[in-house]
């Protein structure tokens, strides 16, 4: 049966709600996680790097782990599709882990152990939902589904600083029960009415796997990487590039901007801390006219920028040295970053070369993004060694550069191959 143009965008509609919907209760057990786990931690180390190690233990095991398990659900074929039966296994999983945890606070290796695996099976599952947006949605349109996926996940801040407020000093145990109960019940609705067996892009997959020779094989994430690689289009590869820079830049904007109010503001270290929350409205409010813009000028030329206005704005926050000027200076840099957020990844999976590769790209864009969070702050720190505190902003600037010069190269790139434009 034809759909029709409405039936088509109810479709787009109501699969862009269940992603988010998704996401959102993903990243609000992962928001709190960051949130309040530390403080259990403290309560049986007292060295602050320690605390910092064990609670990177989930973004290292994702660099190994999402890719891989992005390529595995890609290779993946059941009745009910590629994507929800990892998703309809692993997110009660992971809920029942996260009640778990303030239960566990007395042990130390007990609550390591709990962190571990709750941080295993959650970075199974973590690129998985939003593979979805591809899967069922058509390129063009992308972009506004991810921007809603972008605005979800941002709300999910929001969602853990209210609990934190109202409930962990004197409920600790339900502040933890809240968020996997909000994953629970997406899993649900989720599971119930999404069958991405039904995707055109499960559709296609299936097509091209009946027109290969039976000994034929799905491409494995080492497979992928090396295509990328060898390919004498770099279009992909500087993309991931791109991302890893952005991400520094991005990171080191918000894990040193406490002490950098302190050093250069002479603020509070609670003042401090509370400078980028403006900035959090400001990415929601840009996100989808980011995604509309794109659509009417193009994704490459929207994220450069986007870029720029995130680099501009750091420069006018070095200019205008003082708490509000530097919060106004945020808020600025937030809605220029929301594009490149939200159309850094339908870029990556457009330049795909078939759907069967949707949930490894990913992946890989979460690794390459999470790289640049672990490589930022040390990067951006290192220069804040020699340049000192008030051109912290400057230096961030300096990485966004590199970025904004990776993606006009990129643009260069996909002029001079008209086939197979980076839309």
């Amino acid at each position: 049966m034809t759909t029709t143009p409405a039936g088509q965008r109810s479709r787009t509609r109501s699969i862009t709600f269940l992603v988010a919907l998704a996401v959102f209760a993903q990243e609000s057990t992962w928001n709190f996680y960051e949130s309040q786990v530390p403080p259990l931690l403290r309560e049986h180390i007292g060295s602050a790097a320690v605390v910092g190690v064990l609670m990177g233990m989930d973004n290292l095991l994702g660099i190994f782990v999402q890719p891989w398990i992005g390529n595995r659900s890609d290779r993946t074929r059941t009745a009910w599709g590629r994507r929800i039966p990892y998703l309809v296994v692993g997110m009660p999983i992971a809920a029942a882990l996260f009640v778990v945890i303030p239960h566990t606070a007395a042990s130390l290796p007990l609550l390591i152990a709990v962190m571990f695996a709750y941080a295993l099976v959650a970075n199974t599952f973590k690129p998985i939902a939003e593979a979805l947006v591809p899967d069922f949605i058509a390129p063009e349109r992308r972009g506004r589904a991810n921007a809603v996926v972008k605005i979800a996940t941002s709300l999910t801040a929001i969602v853990a600083a209210l609990i934190s407020i109202f409930l962990v000093d004197d409920h600790l145990n339900i502040a933890f029960a809240i968020p996997a109960a909000i994953m629970a019940v997406s899993i649900v609705v989720l599971g119930t009415t999404v069958r991405d067996s039904r995707s055109p892009a499960y559709q296609e997959v299936l097509a091209e796997s009946a027109a290969e020779p039976a000994d034929s094989r799905a491409p494995r994430v080492r497979d992928t990487f090396v295509e990328i690689i060898k390919d004498r289009d770099r279009s992909r590869l500087l993309l991931l590039a791109a991302i890893l820079l952005f991400g520094s830049a991005w990171a080191a904007s918000r894990s040193l901007i406490t002490p950098y109010g302190m050093e250069a503001l002479d603020m509070s270290r609670g003042d401090a801390g509370g400078l980028t929350l403006p900035s959090g409205v400001a990415f929601i409010l840009a996100a989808y006219p980011a995604a509309l813009l794109a659509e009417r000028y193009g994704r490459l030329r929207a994220i450069a920028g986007g870029m720029s206005v995130f680099a501009g704005a750091m420069l006018l926050g070095t200019l205008l040295q003082t708490p509000t000027g530097t919060t106004i200076a945020f808020c600025i840099a937030a809605a220029g970053a929301s594009s490149f957020l939200v159309n850094a990844v339908v870029v990556l999976w457009n330049l795909a070369p078939s759907a069967r590769v949707f949930g490894t790209y990913a992946g890989m864009y979460t690794v390459s993004w999470a790289g640049g969070g672990f490589l930022g702050p040390a990067l951006v720190g290192g220069m804040v060694d020699l340049n000192g505190w008030s051109l912290m902003l400057v230096d961030i600037a300096v990485v966004a550069l590199l970025a904004i010069i990776v993606i006009a190269r990129i643009g260069t790139l996909r002029r001079r191959s008209p086939l197979t434009p980076a839309k």
